[in-house]
């Protein structure tokens, strides 16, 4: 079963700029570009930070305000208001980026730009070197597999190979990324990794197993599994 990936989804022609770009060259290849975040880039194509839509209207938010430095000011106004001051992409970026390494799972990318609080995350190689960018869209197209696809994963890679189930013994049914899973096992056991597994399958949005049953439970079994002789 193949593990998706950033690799999978990024986009590798990335728009990006230079630490000396202008800001009005960078709202130009914002806009030009249809894009909301650039990742700013060294000679040698590291990630030294990204200039966003969000960096770029401090100017706005700071224009008309002439009052002068609070004394005991917010770090958080702090840095706005010397971002307002900014002239060049290098003032203007938040640094350090905020990316991942090629080779990063869907989920985990998922999981870092939820906890970062980002819309994109460059991606880039081992050296820190720009290899590709990933937003939050991208990471969406793991639910645009087609049913189709999703389908011969459960049956080849989890009942077949994993379980080593018999053909017509489980009948697998996928819509919309929702696979229902109906027939019998042998064990309690075979039926609960069959839906975790199943669940860990890119594009699949929900597992039903309501006529999903087994013919013994063997719960206590693998619960006890490892315990020495004799201790229950």
């Amino acid at each position: 079963m193949k593990t998706w990936t950033v690799d999978d989804v990024m986009t590798t022609d990335v728009v990006t700029a230079t630490p000396q770009m202008a800001y009005r060259a960078v709202v130009d290849e914002l806009i030009g570009r249809h894009v909301s975040a650039l990742p700013v880039v060294d000679d040698f194509r590291r990630v030294t930070g990204v200039v966003s839509e969000a960096d770029l209207l401090r100017k706005i938010e700071h224009g008309d305000d002439d009052r002068p430095p609070r004394l005991f000011e917010s770090r958080h106004r702090r840095a706005s208001r010397i971002k307002a001051d900014g002239h060049t992409a290098a003032d203007l970026m938040t640094s350090p980026a905020v990316t991942v390494l090629i080779g990063t799972t869907i989920p985990a990318a998922a999981r870092v730009m939820d906890a970062k609080g980002v819309k994109h995350l460059p991606v880039t190689d081992d050296l820190g070197r720009l290899v590709g960018i990933v937003s939050r869209s991208d990471l969406l197209k793991v639910h645009l597999r087609p049913d189709a696809d999703i389908r011969a994963d459960v049956v080849q890679e989890i009942l077949r190979r994993v379980l080593g189930v018999e053909e017509g013994k489980v009948r697998v049914r996928v819509g919309d990324g929702v696979v229902t899973l109906d027939g019998r096992l042998d064990r309690r056991s075979a039926t609960e990794i069959a839906v975790r597994l199943t669940r860990q399958i890119p594009g699949v949005v929900e597992v039903v197993t309501d006529d999903l049953t087994y013919d013994f439970d063997d719960s206590d079994l693998v619960a006890n599994r490892g315990l020495p002789f004799g201790v229950a």
